[in-house]
């Protein structure tokens, strides 16, 4: 029998939450003595989930979804028992905005790569010539085997300089807020670089390798989940069902020492903790402070972090002269806007925003405008009306606009990441054996990626543990 034994998780986003929830249901089926505690620093839970109810509209200040095909997401909402709860993403025309112009997104574009000629061949995304570079995919040769590479090196290697910046560029980094050019593709889209040491060309590995569209004799469902109440009702559920989790808020972990076979926390309240594992799942940058005498830690520091804000704003119908029928809009990186994509709230998610009214909700913060995000609220709300009167011809003034900024809080997988993050776990393995490092700082940022890195961490305890 196993002997009875403390488990820290020091992090309450939704990597430590999913951590905490399937830590306990193990606990409970195996019967096992363990007691777990929840440490989160702030005085909320969720971390960059956060749900503003305004006016009748439902406003989301971080993610507004995750991705429907990723499983461990939709696994746990139906264990929670919501998945009633759940709603699709209205679909629609997206577009994207290409020398002060909206242009529509082509069919058959896969993040931006093309998979069909025709679409392409007709779209004003392109100058002919980009169109020929892009078509070159056809005919290179594929790349040399590397360990690593840049995003943007990858893609323009491909496809040349205009299909990146024009149509690549804001697709990818406004999923990681990042510099494709400094992004690691084997930490962010290994699945392209197999595509093209198997198959040589992209565009003909993508064709070989997607499955066809399913028939659903009209609308193609949504890509995208939320719930209908807002995604903070996934953190309110999971906190919930922590019956036999102890929470703490406003509690952060200010340093840890190894003591023998335990570690010893000293926490932010003045009050000590003892455990026997500690799950990491705060973010990578706090750990070169908490372990301040572990040299190996201070690798994390080599790990940037970017900052981005959003702005919601709420409008009565009659205020946007140019309705545009579609989901929303990136912005190519050659543009002079300061927005790097708008959403179309009240059409991609209709049931945030009450008849007769428009929710808009643009983002700010490219890696080279970081200062935006420091601006104050009517600042960064002027900057992105400015903008977008570019496009819609919004004749008023929102009837209220609510800004979320998120400082610190992307963190940039550059080239080598997945080799720097190896070797800090190993030697972690080696040097505080116990402590386990998770979240989104590490192995994907999205919400399936990070609820199913807090399971997987679960396993890799129990096993340390049992």
């Amino acid at each position: 029998m196993a002997k009875n034994k403390n488990i820290v998780i020091a992090g309450g986003g939704i990597t430590g939450l999913s951590a905490a929830y399937y830590l306990q249901k193990q606990i409970k089926e195996k019967n096992l003595p363990f007691t777990v505690q929840l440490l989160e620093a702030s005085d909320r839970l969720g971390g960059k989930i956060k749900t503003k109810k305004k006016d009748d509209y439902i406003i989301e200040q971080g993610p507004d979804s995750f991705l429907a095909r990723k499983e461990p997401a939709v696994k746990l909402a139906k264990e929670l028992g919501l998945e009633d709860d759940l709603i699709r993403n209205g679909t629609g025309q997206s577009y994207i905005l290409v020398r002060n112009k909206l242009h529509k997104m082509p069919s058959g574009a896969f993040m931006g790569i093309p998979t069909q000629a025709k679409p392409f061949l007709f779209s004003g995304i392109l100058s002919m010539k980009g169109k020929l570079r892009a078509g070159a995919d056809y005919v290179l040769p594929k790349g040399r085997a590397v360990s690593d590479q840049s995003l943007g090196g990858f893609f323009r290697r491909r496809f040349g300089n205009e299909l990146v910046e024009n149509l690549i560029e804001p697709l990818l980094s406004g999923i990681y807020a990042g510099d494709i050019d400094d992004m690691s593709l084997m930490a962010t889209f290994p699945n392209f670089y197999n595509l093209e040491q198997k198959h040589r060309s992209l565009i003909k590995g993508l064709q070989e390798t997607m499955p066809p569209p399913k028939k659903t004799g009209g609308k193609k469902p949504g890509m995208f989940f939320s719930f209908k109440e807002g995604l903070e009702v996934f953190v309110k559920e999971i906190e919930k069902k922590l019956d036999n989790v102890k929470v703490n808020v406003n509690t952060a972990v200010d340093h840890i020492e190894k003591k023998g076979n335990f570690y010893h926390l000293l926490l932010s309240n003045g009050e000590a903790a003892k455990a026997d594992a500690i799950i990491m799942a705060t973010p990578h940058y706090t750990l070169p402070k908490i372990f301040s005498q572990y040299e190996f830690l201070k690798t994390l520091n080599e790990i940037p972090s970017t900052s981005v804000a959003n702005v919601a704003m709420a409008f009565d119908k009659s205020a946007i002269k140019k309705d545009i029928d579609g989901t929303g809009f990136v912005v190519s990186r050659n543009s002079d806007y300061r927005i790097t994509a708008c959403t179309w709230t009240h059409k991609k998610w209709p049931s945030t925003t009450p008849d007769g009214k428009v929710l808009l909700r643009a983002y700010v913060g490219r890696p080279n405008d970081q200062e935006v995000v420091n601006y104050s609220d009517e600042e960064i709300t002027d900057i992105v009306l400015k903008d977008l009167r570019k496009t819609m011809k919004i004749k008023k003034k929102p009837e209220f606009s609510v800004v979320s900024r998120w400082k610190n809080a992307m963190p940039q997988y550059t080239v080598g990441h997945n080799e720097r993050i190896s070797a800090i776990r190993e030697e972690a393995a080696r040097s505080i054996p116990g402590v386990f490092l998770t979240g989104s700082s590490y192995e994907g940022v999205g919400i399936p990626d990070c609820i199913g890195q807090g399971e997987q961490t679960v396993r890799e305890v129990l096993a340390y543990l049992l």
